[in-house]
């Protein structure tokens, strides 16, 4: 085999194991698995279950059961400076959800939206039906 081809094709593999790091797992049917969702130009993640540090901050996979889900979620906010003029300020709030029926092979989604310099956050079963209200614990600016 030529080297430039040799290089070609060892440039496509490390292209395809970047593809494939990114791609989330299949979820475990014995588990529960929470979506952490925030509309574009808004950053959510997933930071602990039950106290624990998640190991991926796109989403939640857990037993069945009661479990508390703690979120990571920034948005920007225009604020007026001292000289009138409106200036972007960046809001860092961290909500958590509390929920008993977590069910195995079930899926979930926690949205997060802004509001104003607080947050909002819902949980919501895969046919959309809202399960949970998450409290904000802390806002604030970065």
């Amino acid at each position: 085999m030529t080297r430039p081809r040799s290089l070609a094709l060892a440039l496509l593999g490390l292209l395809a194991g970047c593809a494939t790091s990114s791609d989330l797992p299949p979820p475990d049917p014995a588990q529960a698995w929470v979506d952490v969702y925030a509309a574009p130009g808004h950053d959510v993640s997933a930071m602990s279950l039950d106290d624990q540090r998640v190991g991926d901050a796109r989403y939640f996979q857990m037993t069945p059961g009661a479990h508390a889900l703690r979120v990571r979620f920034q948005h920007e906010v225009n604020s007026q400076g001292s000289d009138g003029v409106s200036e972007p300020m960046r809001i860092t709030c961290q909500l958590e959800v509390r929920y008993d029926g977590f069910a195995a092979g079930q899926r979930y989604r926690l949205e997060v939206r802004p509001l104003v310099l607080k947050a909002q956050g819902y949980l919501f079963d895969a046919q959309r039906r809202l399960l949970a209200r998450a409290d904000v614990l802390r806002c604030g600016p970065i």
